[in-house]
């Protein structure tokens, strides 16, 4: 018998139980005539400021608008460098050269790829603008030394927090720890929009105000430009419809964290690299990333399995085709870009799946003797 596919998402599922919810909104909001900013936005500004514990959330048209207007925000321009780890998505790198910044990029931890501090104090200099620690897969990084340093400094500290909103470091969510932090919410996110949206999140009253009116094409006031902005408003839609998934964002990062549990628990004896937590940190595993010096053929295998894989990210910032003069080398985020398969986490997932997909890489791996990413195994992914 032939078992069901198991992908690395069900948007398809997500939405068929808010069906009827979301399709109300729509029919609220034909009925308004309503579709961009507005009270939908203001609502959900609302909420998830109070979710998130910040005193402003602007929503704003993208996770790439929000990263740029945070970068505005605090006066980033020609000139200046914002340092950011080169193991990441590319977004982090248009909005600081949209700036007509220049990013330099450092290298990863080795057991989280999160941003390395030690490497970010060594890489500040006479034109360091901003600092953006890249919340990875889920995890919070930890900031408690850049952020006391950077203050020092007159530093901004922008978190790019797009895929880890509900994680949090000590107690404090991401998006409440810098100065400015900027949210996703593509549909593949933790908290995902019919589209795109996103968030940017301040506990200054100056810098909010900045935002909200870069966001809307500079207005300070109707037809009044104060100075020149974009147009990187939130649509109506895509508010009602993140208004109607937030108060379940819990439920459904708990439902992430049993299944990478699973995971944890069946794979810790392979030779492979499992994901480490820092301490005090709790994550929301947007991605469950695994290291294997074979990757191509595990991902082979559970193709043939009906199981699919993802690679987040095969090539690192400072090798891409757009950077003519290259930085680095980075050889922990480029071991990275070589080794890393993510597995599918998502709320709607069974244990039944989560211990086939294990059932399927213990195959793969006694099948052969494979080659491992490094000696010691990290073990972590147990503590949440």
């Amino acid at each position: 018998m032939n078992e069901k596919p198991i992908e690395m998402l069900d948007l398809r599922g997500e939405h068929h139980v808010l069906r009827e919810e979301i399709l109300a909104a729509i029919g609220s909001l034909l009925e308004a005539g309503q579709f961009v900013l507005g009270e939908p936005v203001k609502r959900f500004e609302r909420e998830v400021a109070d979710y998130l514990g910040v005193k402003h959330a602007i929503g704003v048209s993208s996770g790439t608008d929000a990263l740029w207007l945070a970068l505005r925000a605090v006066g980033t321009g020609p000139g200046d460098e914002v340092i950011t780890p080169t193991y990441s998505f590319f977004a982090v790198s248009e909005a600081i050269e949209r700036c007509g910044a220049t990013p330099v990029f450092v290298d990863v931890d080795p057991r989280t790829f999160l941003l390395d501090d030690e490497q970010v104090l060594a890489a500040i200099g006479p034109r360091t603008k901003a600092v953006v620690p890249v919340h990875l897969y889920g995890l919070a990084v930890p900031l408690d030394r850049i952020r006391t340093v950077l203050k020092e400094r007159e530093i901004a500290l922008i978190e790019d927090a797009a895929q880890a909103i509900g994680a949090d470091w000590k107690g404090e969510k991401v998006g409440s720890i810098g100065d400015l932090a900027a949210f996703s919410f593509y549909p593949t996110k933790n908290l995902g929009c019919c589209g795109d949206g996103g968030l940017v999140t301040t506990g200054r009253d100056d810098l909010a105000e900045e935002i909200r009116v870069l966001r809307d094409h500079g207005q300070t006031g109707k037809y009044e430009h104060g100075r020149f902005g974009w147009n990187c408003r939130l649509d109506a839609f895509q508010a009602a419809v993140l208004s109607i998934k937030l108060p379940s964002l819990d439920r459904r990062n708990e439902a992430r964290r049993r299944i990478a549990a699973v995971y944890s628990e069946k794979l810790r004896d392979l030779p492979l690299r499992l994901p480490e937590i820092p301490e005090s940190s709790t994550t929301v595993w947007h991605q469950y990333a695994v290291r294997v010096a074979d990757r191509d053929s595990l991902a082979t295998h559970l193709g043939s399995r009906g199981i699919a894989s993802a690679i987040h990210y095969p090539r690192c910032l400072h090798e891409q085709p757009a950077y003519l003069e290259k930085q680095g080398p980075f050889p922990v985020a480029e071991q990275a870009a070589r080794e890393v398969l993510c597995l599918p986490v998502h709320p709607g997932l069974t244990r039944e799946d989560a211990l086939r997909v294990s059932h399927a890489i213990r195959e793969w791996v006694e099948s052969a003797n494979r080659p491992v990413a490094t000696p010691e195994r990290a073990g972590g992914g147990v503590r949440q």
